[in-house]
């Protein structure tokens, strides 16, 4: 059988071209390299590399093997990871996907004790404004805010943001404040543009009556938190996530308007993909952030909820 830590050398001399420099690189001593390289070129009944005394140069069935090992490597890596996992503690790497905004202020308040939990597994954050493609870019889960694609995914809903419209006093100062719902189109404002890059039409809902208003953004920026610090610094009305902006309300350094009119709730779902088993280290993942999320957490409360909600 071949030996997985075996393809991990052979990928290494390949590319470095040496088994000095790849024994160097590995921590290990030239004769191991060496010795694992041979077992391999056995298993397989073919040479890999052509030894010259100054040159270590692939066969063509070397660079074969070279070309697909990447993906080799990967997946036995993630089935030793997997029935390792049955055994005992998750164990792995986790790779997962999420805005920025909600990396910065949910995420990196959550993992410390996800990680204090699960002390054998790994994880690979990555936060951008643009969703992730989760089987092109290999990402085990993703947080996504917001309707979802028909995409053939598994959702787990995790709950919904409270949103609020607000303004900065420098703006209201200066452009006064809107007189009505309807007049909101009539003044700078400032979102994350929708689908196609087209604006997104606002919708607010009171006492059972909902309605939309068509805006045009003064400013459109795809990433929610330089939305909030542009409302914050005067720019426009903006709509914001009641667990960011929540606090400045509070303190009078933004001002909510139309406190009787709340913007649509913004669902907040866990995607991964559903033509894979689901890992423990995913199910892990899952189950933790479904205990975080429950009422109280930080996302899904602040001052102006509690205090509207007694």
């Amino acid at each position: 059988m071949v030996d997985i830590n075996a393809l991990r050398m052979f990928e290494k001399v390949a590319t470095l071209k040496s088994f000095t420099s790849s024994a160097r690189a590995l921590g290990v001593p030239k004769s191991n390299v060496s010795r694992a390289i041979a077992r391999l070129e056995d298993e397989l009944g073919t040479r890999l590399f052509q030894r010259t005394t100054r040159d270590v140069v692939l066969t063509m069935t070397g660079e074969a093997l070279l070309e697909r090992s990447p993906g080799i490597i990967a997946k036995l890596s993630e089935a030793l990871d997997y029935v390792r996992s049955l055994a005992g503690q998750p164990r792995g790497l986790l790779k997962i996907s999420a805005g920025v905004g909600f990396g910065v202020n949910v995420l990196a308040e959550q993992l410390p004790g996800f990680l204090l939990l699960y002390p054998d597994i790994e994880i690979a954050l990555d936060l951008d404004s643009r969703p992730a493609d989760l089987v092109a870019d290999a990402v085990d889960i993703a947080v996504r805010m917001g309707p979802l694609p028909d995409s053939g995914m598994v959702a787990v809903k995790l709950g919904e943001i409270r949103r609020y419209l607000c303004a900065a006093p420098s703006y209201i100062e200066r452009r006064g404040r809107p007189s009505s719902i309807d007049h909101i189109a009539q003044h700078d404002t400032i979102d994350m543009p929708g689908q196609n890059g087209r604006a997104r039409a606002w919708t607010f809902s009171r006492g059972g009556k909902t309605t939309r208003v068509e805006i045009k953004p003064r400013l459109a920026v795809n990433e929610a938190l330089t939305v909030h610090r542009l409302v914050s610094n005067g720019a426009g009305l903006g709509i914001l996530s009641g667990y960011i902006c929540a606090p400045q309300i509070v303190e009078g350094r933004l001002v909510h308007l139309f406190p009787d009119w709340s913007p649509t709730p913004v669902e907040v779902n866990l995607l991964f993909p559903s033509r894979r088993e689901l890992s423990p280290v995913v199910r892990a993942f899952v189950d933790y952030m479904k205990q975080v999320s429950g009422p109280g957490s930080l996302w899904m409360q602040d001052p102006l909820a509690v205090s509207s909600a007694g």
